[in-house]
């Protein structure tokens, strides 16, 4: 289903609009500039950016950065201090979505991914508790209470406004995102079912998005550094991120990637989105495009939930390889049609009512919702066991995957589509894989900046992808990668991998991102 032109244009349109808003300010004696300063520490950052006579705005101790508004002169003072080591020019990210009607609910996605099998056997996420970052969450009881009726919100907090106790969600994405991985309504089918993969997690809910889907550069790292902050204090294991920016930079560059870097580090799970950019390949964004994470993709069961012969990976889903060579995405995960809670009122109800129920339900496509299927599943698995690590689970999830085949028995995608497959939550729990991820990596020299990594896909004079050192797909029973899933490997990055010069950088930020913006419904 495609949009009316005149859809398209009022939303590009938007994005211009917001772009300049949050982009400058004007002062009575010149025009300031919104930009993310970023130092060896906090404290000297401050220090620099107070000395030049900026204007703080945001704390992002994450990443030893603050947001600031500053003039051209400030900025030439800040840009030859030794203390700064870079001035990123402030972005805006924004959350928009269209959908299409579909029979009302329609939720059979958690037996897409085996999820059901979990729940009749107890396992619901109860012991997990999960943050999503996004435009907020609606306040009702399907989401703020537990299938025991038992209160589950730990903490809600805006980085809009820096203030706690509040994230309530008027545009409607993240409400449908939280929908998908902890809704405790269920199916009016003979024997009930959850519409929703984790239905029991315990949630921390973050707004960085305003009410109409807008939102910055500093906002987002504002939000990132305050679940760090507070990871211990509500046991956060899993973070759910359904937005994407095109890449502007090396993975290691783009400060919102450096703080889902920390976040990893801290022993938190961070799920991504691929983009909603595809099917060209290099199309997956940011921060999809950290190789250490779990980047997620799109497929579609084609309305036919019983039927898995034609289920096909969704046409929109970005792909890899990334511009450092890493296979992306990981997995992939339903994410066409998905029908999930979001309030009539709400922005995007209002802005396109005929994707709504006119009740509670809302269906829209994209890789956003797709990683949010795999934030449920990462929260089951974690409930089973507890004591896996970060690289643990994303191990557990690419050899339990199920890739497409076709009818001989060949990759019906290549794993640049797919990754290692459908993501499967029960075979994830029951998989006990271990040490098959993430395999020379370093975040620690990563975020020190002694070292930073490239994959093992390259390309050929006639620009084909392939992976370094791998003949061919072979597989053992299961589906599980004989080879030991030697295209996850990484390598420290060399000056001499330049098969990715046409790539052009920039340390602007002022390209829009966005989540689900247009989405045809597969």
């Amino acid at each position: 289903m495609k949009p009316q032109k005149s859809l398209i244009w009022s939303f590009a349109l938007a994005m211009i609009l917001g772009l300049v808003i949050a982009g400058s300010t004007m002062s009575p004696d010149a025009t300031t500039t919104s930009v993310i300063v970023q130092g060896q520490d906090l404290d000297s950052t401050f220090r620099a950016v107070r000395e030049a006579g900026g204007e703080i705005t945001h704390e992002l101790g994450i990443i030893n950065a603050v947001g600031a508004e500053l003039t051209d002169r400030q900025l030439a003072a800040l840009e030859s201090d030794p203390q700064i080591h870079r001035i990123y020019q402030e972005g805006t990210l924004e959350v928009a979505a269209l959908a299409a009607p579909g029979d009302w609910p329609y939720v059979a996605y958690p037996s897409l991914v085996g999820a059901d099998t979990l729940h009749d056997a107890g396992i619901t996420g109860k012991s997990v508790t999960v943050a999503v970052l996004d435009s907020g969450m609606q306040y009702v009881e399907e989401l703020q209470k537990d299938t025991s009726v038992v209160w589950r919100v730990k903490a809600k907090y805006s980085a809009v406004t820096d203030t706690e106790g509040k994230a309530m969600d008027k545009h409607g994405h993240g409400s449908h995102i939280s929908s998908i991985i902890f809704n405790t309504d269920t199916s009016d089918e003979a024997v009930p079912r959850y519409n929703s993969v984790a239905p029991d997690v315990q949630v921390v809910a973050v707004k960085a998005f305003d009410n109409m889907g807008l939102g910055t550069y500093a906002n987002v790292i504002r939000g990132l550094d305050w679940i760090l902050n507070h990871k211990d204090a509500y046991d956060i294991r899993v973070l759910n991120l359904s937005f994407s920016a095109e890449p502007r930079s090396h993975y290691w560059d783009d400060p919102v990637n450096q703080a889902v870097m920390r976040l990893w580090q801290a022993g938190v799970v961070v799920v991504a989105s691929a983009a909603n950019r595809g099917p060209d390949p290099m199309t997956i964004g940011v921060p999809g495009n950290v190789p250490y994470i779990i980047t997620v993709g799109a497929m579609t069961d084609n309305y036919t939930p019983a039927d898995g012969s034609d289920d096909i990976l969704a046409s929109f889903s970005s792909t890899g390889p990334t511009v450092e060579g890493f296979v992306k995405p990981e997995v992939v995960a339903p994410g066409g049609h998905m029908t999930a809670l979001t309030r009539i009122k709400s922005t995007l109800a209002t802005e396109h009512p005929e994707f709504h129920d006119q009740e509670k339900y809302f269906t829209m496509s994209g890789t956003s919702q797709a990683a949010a299927m795999v934030t449920g599943v990462v929260a089951l698995v974690l409930d089973a066991d507890p004591g896996l690590s970060p690289d643990d689970v994303k191990c557990v999830l690419m050899s339990s995957a199920r890739p497409a085949l076709d009818d001989n028995g060949d990759l019906a995608y290549s794993i640049f589509q797919q990754g290692a497959g459908l993501v499967n939550a029960y075979d994830a729990v029951h998989s006990g894989g271990v040490g098959c991820a993430n395999r020379g990596l370093d975040v620690d020299a990563d975020l020190a900046g002694t070292g930073h990594f490239l994959g093992r896909a390259n390309r050929d004079v006639d620009g084909n992808y392939y992976i370094e050192g791998l003949d061919g797909y072979i597989w053992s029973d299961g589906y599980i990668w004989s080879d030991g899933y030697i295209w996850s490997d990484a390598f420290i990055w060399n000056d001499a991998f330049i098969w990715n010069d046409a790539f052009v950088w920039s340390e602007s930020l002022t390209e829009s991102a966005s989540v689900n913006v247009w989405v045809p419904q597969e």
